[in-house]
C-alpha cells in the first residue's frame, strides 16, 4: 500500500472537475473536422444530424462513466474499471492506448493546431525572429507546438491546484469564445440558410449505399473524436471531493453543455459558408469568421481559436498523467512513473515520459495524418468499459444507479461499434494500426506481471 507521501489528495470540487471535462471536450476536433465531415457527405442537414448523434452517444457513455465512477472513485479512469471489472491485461491495453494515442496524441494534435492558427493570424511571425534564414516555415511550426507542450507540462508539474486554476480561467475564455462566436455569427455575421439545402453537390450523399455507410461511419468516429473527453472526469477520480457526487455531475453537465454549442456552432459555420467552400477545409473556424464578419475579424478570431486550444492541451497534460501513475501503482508499469512530488502532489514523471512522447508526434506526423489513427484507437476500450456497467449491476457493486440503463448503455455499445466497423472498411490501414498499437500492449503487460513474480496463470 502507498504511503500518504505517494498517494494523490482530493481537492477538486464540481466546478473545476467541470471545467476540466468541459476543456478537455472542446479543442481541435471542432475547430478542424467539420471541413472534412462536409467532404464526406457533401450534406450539411446530414451532417449537423451527426452532430446530435455523436452528442446523444456522448450523453449515453456519461452516464455509464458516472455510475462506473462513483463505483471507484479512483484515478485512471477505464484502465481502473475494466481491470476491475474484467482483466488486469484488458485495463492495462486500455491505458497502454492512453499512453500512446488517448493523451499524447490528442496533445500533439492541439499543440500543432495552436501553431497553425496562431500563424495563420501572424503570417510574419517566424520572420520577426530572423527564424525564417534557418529553418522551413514547417519546421518552426513544430518548434512552437513543442514549446507549448513543455511550458505546459511544467505548469503541471506545480500541483493540481495551480492546475486547475489556470484550467479554469483557460476554460471560461474557450466558452465565451465559442458561445460569442455563435451569438455574433446569427446576429451580426453575414451568411444565409439557404446552405442548408441540398444542392448538386450533396447529391451522393442521399445514396445510402454501403459506401454511404461507411462515409457515415468514417464522420461519426471523427465527430467522436471532436466529443472525445466526456468521461474525463473519471480519469481524475482520486483527487476529486466528493466523488460519487461530483464525477456523474460533472459529466452530464459538461457532455451536455458541449453538445448544446458544437450544434449551434456547426449550424454558423453551415450558415457562413456554403457547402463547396467548406469541403475539406482544415481551419473551419477561421473561415467562417472571415467570410461571417471581414478578413480582419477573421485573423482576430483565428488567433483567440489558437489560444483556446491552450485550455484542451492543458486539460490533456492533466489528466493522462493520472492514468499512467495508476499503473505503475498496481505494478504494471515502470516504478519511477508513480513517483509523486512531495510538494507539489503531482506524478511528475508520468508528466515527462507523456510529454516527450507528445513531442516525438509533433515532430513526426500531423492532425491529419493521425486523426483517423486517434479516432479508431479512442473508440475501442470505452465500449468495453460500458459494458462493465451491466456486470457492475449483476454483483451489486453499483453505488449510484443512474437513469438510463439499460437503454442508454445499448445505444452507446451499438452505436459506437458501428462506427468502429464502417470506419475500418472506410480507413483499414489507419484502423489496423490501431488494433496493432493495442495489440503490442501485450507482451508489455506480461513482462511487467513477470517482474512482479506473477506469472501468467499464477
Amino acid at each position: 500500500m502507498n504511503n500518504t507521501s505517494d498517494s494523490l489528495e482530493r481537492k477538486l470540487g464540481l466546478f473545476p472537475v467541470t471545467n476540466i471535462v468541459v476543456a478537455n471536450i472542446i479543442g481541435a476536433g471542432i475547430f478542424t473536422t467539420t471541413g472534412y465531415l462536409m467532404d464526406f457527405l457533401g450534406n450539411p442537414i446530414l451532417m449537423l444530424a451527426l452532430w446530435l448523434i455523436g452528442g446523444l452517444v456522448a450523453l449515453c457513455g456519461a452516464l455509464a462513466f458516472g455510475e462506473l465512477g462513483a463505483a471507484f472513485p479512483e484515478a485512471g479512469g477505464e484502465y481502473t474499471f475494466i481491470s476491475k471489472l474484467f482483466h488486469p491485461m484488458l485495463g492495462f491495453l486500455s491505458g497502454w492506448l492512453s499512453l500512446i494515442v488517448g493523451f499524447s496524441a490528442p496533445i500533439a494534435a492541439s499543440a500543432i493546431g495552436f501553431s497553425k492558427y496562431f500563424i495563420w493570424a501572424f503570417p510574419d511571425f517566424q520572420s520577426w525572429f530572423l527564424f525564417d534564414k534557418i529553418m522551413s516555415p514547417e519546421m518552426f511550426s513544430r518548434l512552437l507546438a513543442i514549446l507549448v507542450i513543455i511550458t505546459f507540462s511544467l505548469l503541471h508539474a506545480r500541483g493540481v491546484v495551480l492546475g486547475a486554476k489556470v484550467q479554469n480561467g483557460l476554460t471560461i475564455l474557450k466558452v465565451a469564445l465559442v458561445a460569442g462566436l455563435i451569438v455574433a455569427g446569427f446576429a451580426l455575421g453575414k451568411g444565409d440558410f439557404s446552405h442548408l439545402k441540398i444542392s448538386s453537390f450533396g447529391v451522393q450523399a442521399l445514396n445510402f449505399s454501403f459506401s454511404g455507410w461507411k462515409s457515415m461511419g468514417l464522420s461519426l468516429m471523427f465527430i467522436m473524436f471532436a466529443y472525445s473527453g466526456w468521461n474525463s472526469a473519471t480519469y481524475i477520480g482520486s483527487e476529486i471531493k466528493n466523488p460519487q457526487r461530483v464525477i456523474p455531475r460533472s459529466l452530464l453537465i459538461s457532455t451536455g453543455i458541449v453538445t448544446f454549442l458544437y450544434l449551434l456552432l456547426n449550424l454558423f459555420f453551415v450558415y457562413a459558408i456554403p457547402p463547396e467552400q467548406m469541403a475539406g477545409e482544415p481551419e473551419i473556424g477561421g473561415v467562417a469568421a472571415g467570410l461571417a464578419f471581414g478578413d480582419f475579424a477573421g485573423t482576430i478570431i483565428s488567433l483567440l481559436i489558437s489560444f483556446a486550444l491552450f485550455s484542451s492541451l492543458s486539460a490533456f497534460i492533466i489528466l493522462g498523467p493520472r492514468v499512467y501513475y495508476s499503473m505503475a501503482r498496481d505494478g504494471y508499469f515502470f516504478k519511477w512513473v508513480s513517483a509523486v512530488h512531495p510538494r507539489f502532489k503531482v506524478p511528475q514523471n508520468a508528466l515527462i515520459l507523456q510529454s516527450a512522447i507528445a513531442i516525438i508526434l509533433v515532430m513526426s506526423g500531423t492532425f491529419e495524418q493521425i486523426l483517423a489513427y486517434m479516432g479508431f484507437s479512442l473508440g475501442i476500450f470505452p465500449i468495453l468499459a460500458v459494458l462493465g456497467v451491466f456486470k457492475l449491476r449483476m454483483t451489486g457493486q453499483s453505488k449510484l444507479k443512474l437513469p438510463g440503463y439499460p437503454v442508454a448503455h445499448i445505444f452507446f455499445i451499438v452505436i459506437s461499434l458501428s462506427i468502429l466497423v464502417l470506419a475500418y472498411f472506410e480507413r483499414p490501414w489507419e484502423s489496423t494500426i490501431a488494433i496493432l498499437t493495442a495489440l503490442s500492449g501485450i507482451p508489455v503487460f506480461y513482462w511487467f506481471k513477470y517482474k512482479k513474480g506473477k506469472l501468467p496463470g499464477a
